[in-house]
């Protein structure tokens, strides 16, 4: 199987996936910024500076690098190109879109009757402040795009969100509002984040003493989770909601009972799941990615 990483070439997960590798998958890598397109009598062509994608076996995205808009709407039209090809693309270009837009995944769970924290988008200030009051005068603003808890912040004074919201609108930007939902800690925040590998579900609880973000990017720790039957319907079923066979799922158990779906991401990370868990996670998203391949 001849498999291109579109990814940094210098990321800790390429030379993992590397390893993984072996002599038994031909693995090359390529960057999204080179992505370009060749439509003519031959077709559509694809490649990524010297790397063709159209003639690979699979390509598996592993970074969303930020750009313009008609970047990323390139990038993903790309993308699809390759599918309608024939070539396997994990996740597929619908995929990422859905994951990548907090407000469209939060829809798509809320849809198939996935519990998530009450959600408000919007783009004025007074919108957003109508709904930071239905919210209670405590809510959490996320960018509707972002990862790794980049961005996200927690309001619970009205003045500083009026000012927040007034610096939003007029950069142009969607103010997405959640609820508040503590977690099931003692202290800090505990979260759960569960990585789906086609029927296969993994997963480690992230803990923070001194924040109310668990992010192990910023200063959260990592710790063994048990994967119940529960969490694992749970974790397939977020990740069936927007077409992503390989799927990060965080979840976070609220004080209240209640098992809430707060994000999927469709270029999910594994460093700390192969630390806590053990397991080779870049072996099974291989073994995936030629499944795909073979079917």
């Amino acid at each position: 199987m001849r498999a291109v990483v579109l990814g940094s070439p210098t990321s800790w997960y390429l030379s993992d996936l590397r390893r993984a590798a072996g002599d038994a998958y031909d693995l090359q890598s390529a960057p999204f910024s080179r992505i370009a397109s060749a439509i003519g009598v031959g077709g559509v062509g694809v490649a990524s500076g010297e790397s063709p994608l159209s003639d690979a076996d699979a390509v598996l995205v592993r970074t969303m690098p930020p750009g313009s808009l008609e970047q990323v709407v390139f990038r993903m039209d790309a993308l699809a190109q390759l599918e309608a090809a024939g070539v396997v693309v994990m996740n597929p270009a619908r995929a990422i879109e859905a994951a990548v837009d907090k407000y469209l995944a939060t829809a798509r769970l809320h849809a198939v009757g996935l519990p998530t924290p009450t959600t408000h988008a919007c783009q004025t200030v007074d919108d957003a402040m109508t709904a930071f009051d239905a919210l209670g005068g405590r809510a959490v603003l996320k960018p509707i795009f972002g990862g790794e808890g980049r961005g996200v912040t927690l309001l619970d004074d009205a003045a500083m969100a009026r000012r927040a919201f007034a610096l939003l609108e007029q950069l142009g930007a969607v103010i997405l509002l959640q609820e508040f939902v503590p977690s099931d800690a003692a202290r800090g925040a505990v979260d759960y984040r569960l990585l789906v590998i086609g029927d296969r579900v993994l997963g480690i609880k992230r803990v923070s003493d001194g924040d109310w973000r668990t992010n192990v990017s910023l200063g959260g720790r990592a710790e063994p989770l048990e994967v119940t039957g529960e969490l694992a319907e749970l974790a397939h079923r977020a990740a069936a909601a927007v077409g992503a066979p390989l799927a990060g799922i965080d979840v976070l158990p609220a004080r209240d009972g209640r098992r809430l779906v707060l994000e999927v991401n469709a270029v999910p990370g594994w460093r700390a799941l192969t630390r806590v868990t053990g397991v080779d996670v870049a072996r099974l998203v291989l073994e995936l990615l030629k499944q795909k391949v073979v079917a």
